[in-house]
């Protein structure tokens, strides 16, 4: 038993540390672009100043051109137009991070002249010091050089590639040199050690501080020990002592110096860099003795909401994750319906897998179709080929259900993918253009009648959306039909839409929809659908287009493994999400009936997908610490959304309900939020944005070589 707790004390520890370096290298790509950015703008405001002060008094820029930077070769007049010329030019080029390196030299001399000749002060050596760091490093993320440096490296522009990988040099030969001079000279400047006072600033360092911590700070900095944890408690410390003091200028620039030192680390010469590769090293075994090629292999099948949330959480983790899907990109599912009706293009709500796990060495995605399990064997087949596993985890989601009429699926499309979004667009697009073209006028009215079968979120949604589309999108496009005629039709077979809601934000959604000009049928079952349109109580609505949102069936992953299934073809699953009889599988999202919504099953929305595949990442975590699993899995209900339309949309938070234009704002929000990458998030509020302000969509594309876009058979074409 003590050698037990002996190997899993040491497991637990391992894990931490990996967490604990992955929450670091996050926060510094997070946090340390944002301090640059600060300590740019800090400088370049400072000099910019200087110089347009400097610009509206020439008579004070000649004397101290003559003092502050004089320059024996050439006359008071241009030494002052060529400092304010630097003080003009060189702040703004650094607050962009543009030629960043360049600017930082010409301001770092600037500052060494004007402490040499003109005034001694500990700013001037502390913006030394910063400028000289950029010279060095340049600018990070949020600059244009961090922008534009990859295809400028490999462009046929001249002097510029040669310049590229001259500064690459520059900061892999002198960077380390840099850091640790850089330590030395702030670290001699806090222990107070004799020093010539115009290249040291002892007084400013030294008297910032308490004098213990300031040994204590000065000495760990110059060792490079635990530099980027004291860096910020010693800019603390200054900023708590010295605010209220006449030295509060230099003590300022002396904090922004230390957290631009946390920026660009202590450097491989130190004791932490010494420390760091070691650590990486131990912390590579998974149990004490079995190496990093013995992790346990945890197959993921499935990148929606729920895969994608479980791998983000074991990226870290001691375990070689595989990410299968039959596509290479992540789809936000609640957004299809805008590509559907031309609101936002695929692009927009999908990213590619692969990006997302782009510095996860550890996490390996394939492509590829599931066929079948073999639990005996523990390997998911992929037709010829198959992939062991010790942990699988199935978030395989759920297709179209059709209530056993399959025959319907080819004249009602759903929407569960990126090409039934495409395939929508087109016939709702083409349905448009037959209208135009078409001098029959039944055939013309059948074309223009949408009906939508299914009153949940994604029907309440598509409808409103076709409705606006009709209404605004293609406002004057057309020069035979009015698209404002077009009829949309809402079909539920249940006594109001949006079930799942309260009754009065269901009576608000279907007000709304009305108001859309959308007609709302209840109580109205679906007998048949073929190629006339839609026959509900034995009357024919003719409509060439009609969209599936009525049902959803569960993956296949019960018969994979062998299972008796639900009526929706969910798995049953106990409280830790795994199967009866699977010990080391587990099963998510849609694919699980699970009931851990306080004895209720849960829902098929994305934020339980999401703490589903957190959830059984603990789970993983425990078992590799060899700790008892966490508590049986509650699903947190978080709300429920629903937009009808622009200004229009219904929000349930349980006790705190919301409609309108709030909710609407509330809608939005959160979709965005979701959206996985920064580029799909700028690109749909921007497409939103665009489409409120103007009415006008950016994505009628008619696209596919089915022939969609061809006049139908019995149709006339209109006479011109």
């Amino acid at each position: 038993m003590p050698a037990f707790n002996s190997v899993a004390a040491l497991a637990r520890v391992r894990i931490s540390l990996r967490l604990w370096f992955a929450t670091y290298q996050t926060y510094k790509r997070v946090y340390h672009p944002f301090v640059d950015l600060g300590v740019r703008l800090s400088l370049a405001g400072v000099f910019l100043h200087s110089g347009m002060s400097k610009a509206m008094d020439w008579a004070g820029a000649l004397y101290l051109a003559r003092h502050e930077y004089p320059v024996s070769w050439m006359s008071p007049d241009h030494a002052a137009m060529l400092g304010l010329a630097v003080e003009l030019i060189a702040p703004v080029l650094l607050a962009l991070g543009l030629f960043t390196r360049l600017a930082a030299l010409a301001l770092a001399i600037l500052a060494l002249v004007i402490q040499v000749n003109y005034q001694t002060l500990d700013t001037n050596l502390y913006w030394a010091a910063i400028l000289f760091s950029y010279v060095v490093f340049g600018a990070r993320a949020l600059s244009l050089d961090a922008l534009l440096t990859a295809g400028v490296a490999d462009s046929a522009l001249p002097i510029m590639p040669d310049l590229v990988r001259t500064t690459r040099r520059l900061m892999a030969l002198g960077g380390p040199a840099f850091q640790l001079l850089l330590r030395l000279w702030l670290g001699w400047s806090l222990l107070g050690w004799p020093a010539p006072h115009a290249l040291f600033p002892e007084a400013s360092a030294r008297g910032a501080l308490p004098a213990p911590m300031s040994v204590l700070g000065g000495a760990m900095l110059a060792l490079g020990v635990g530099a980027t944890i004291i860096n910020k408690l010693l800019a603390a410390v200054v900023f708590g002592t010295q605010m209220m003091t006449a030295n509060m200028a230099a003590s300022f620039w002396l904090i922004l110096l230390l957290a631009r030192f946390g920026v660009i680390g202590a450097g491989p010469w130190s004791i932490d860099a010494w420390l760091y590769e070691r650590l990486v090293r131990w912390m590579k075994p998974t149990h004490g003795t079995r190496g990093a090629e013995d992790w346990p292999r945890v197959v993921i099948v499935g990148a929606g909401f729920g895969g994608m949330a479980c791998a983000a959480k074991l990226r870290h983790l001691p375990v070689r994750v595989t990410l299968i899907d039959q596509h290479n990109y992540h789809l936000f599912q609640p957004l299809l319906y805008q590509v559907a009706t031309a609101g936002l293009s695929p692009a927009d709500i999908a990213s590619p897998i692969r990006s997302q796990f782009r510095d996860d060495p550890s996490v390996r995605v394939v492509m590829d179709t599931v066929t079948g399990i073999d639990t005996r064997r523990q390997a998911v087949l992929m037709g010829d080929r198959e992939l062991p596993y010790d942990l699988l985890v199935l978030a395989t989601g759920a297709s179209h259900s059709y209530f056993g009429r399959d025959a319907w699926a080819s004249h009602a499309p759903g929407l569960k993918r990126v090409d039934d979004a495409t395939a929508v667009r087109a016939r709702l697009l083409t349905a448009f253009e037959w209208a135009e073209n078409c001098a029959d006028a039944a055939e013309r009215e059948a074309a223009l009648t949408f009906v939508v079968v299914g009153g949940g979120p994604t029907g309440v949604e598509l409808a409103g959306a076709i409705a606006e589309l009709a209404r605004f999108g293609l406002q004057a496009e057309f020069r035979h039909i009015d698209p404002a005629a077009a009829r949309i039709i809402l079909i539920q077979a249940g006594p109001r839409v949006l079930p799942a809601f309260p009754e009065s934000l269901s009576a608000r959604a279907q007000r709304s929809l009305e108001h859309l000009g959308v007609e709302v049928l209840v109580d109205n079952l679906v007998q048949d659908i073929d190629a006339r349109g839609v026959t509900i109580d034995g009357r024919l609505l003719r409509a060439r287009t009609v969209l599936w949102a009525a049902g959803v069936v569960a993956s296949p992953a019960a018969r994979w493994l062998e299972l008796e299934a639900d009526p929706s073809g969910r798995a049953p699953v106990d409280e830790y999400l795994r199967p009866r009889g699977h010990p080391n599988v587990f099963v998510i999202g849609d694919t699980a009936a699970s009931l851990a919504w306080g004895g209720r099953p849960v829902p098929g929305l994305a934020p339980a997908a999401k703490q589903g595949g957190e959830y059984v990442a603990t789970v993983i975590r425990s078992q590799l610490e060899m700790r008892p699993p966490p508590p049986a899995f509650a699903y947190r209900h978080q709300g429920s959304l629903a937009t009808i339309g622009r200004r229009s949309a219904v929000a349930d938070f349980g006790r705190l309900r919301l409609w309108g234009a709030l909710a609407w704002w509330l809608w939005g929000a959160v979709h965005v939020l979701f959206l996985a990458g920064m580029r799909n998030r700028v690109s749909v509020v921007t497409a939103w944005v665009w489409a409120y302000l103007t009415f006008r969509g950016g994505t009628r594309l008619i696209t596919g070589s089915d022939g969609a876009g061809r006049l139908p058979t019995d149709a006339s074409p209109v006479r011109q």
